[in-house]
């Protein structure tokens, strides 16, 4: 299913102009996606799409604490990554949810940090999120050498 959000994200400018979820599918497909990887996918963009993500203030020096499932999910070097990506003021509070919330629904019993990387890209640009260079470098090609032109 990564490799479809890579894809997705390499060759649709804007999440939104994206062809509609049958085809979408289809496209997909014809490339020489997995079927069952596809659906996924498809289901998975839907729920982003959806998902509403509310602003909460807080204490600035609150600090998250995360449930043993997310712990288990999430190792400590997504967790430290989100940790910095809050510091640099990339990642909201209520972006931080959106994004620990679609992590936890990969079907990988632990989401390596390569994977993580591209659920907060995929996050962040479909929030439409101003995305510097670097932070896509970082996020997209660190996350996979093999994505690297």
């Amino acid at each position: 299913m990564i490799d479809i959000l890579v894809y997705l994200f390499e060759n649709y400018f804007d999440l939104s102009l994206h062809p509609k979820p049958d085809a979408l599918a289809r496209k997909l497909n014809a490339v020489g996606f997995d079927k069952d990887e596809i659906s996924q996918a498809i289901a998975w963009l839907s729920g982003l799409k959806d998902a509403r993500v509310v602003e909460f203030c807080g204490d600035p020096r609150s600090l998250r604490i995360y449930t043993g499932e997310e712990q288990q999910k999430l190792d400590k070097e997504c967790l430290g990554f989100m940790r910095f990506l809050e510091a640099a003021d990339v990642v909201s509070p209520a972006l931080r949810e959106l994004i620990i919330e679609r992590a936890l629904l990969l079907k990988d019993f632990t989401v390596t940090l390569a994977k993580f990387k591209i659920i907060v890209l995929m996050v962040l640009w479909s929030r439409e999120q101003d995305l510097e260079p670097l932070i896509v470098e970082e996020l997209l090609y660190d996350a996979d050498p093999e994505l690297q032109h």
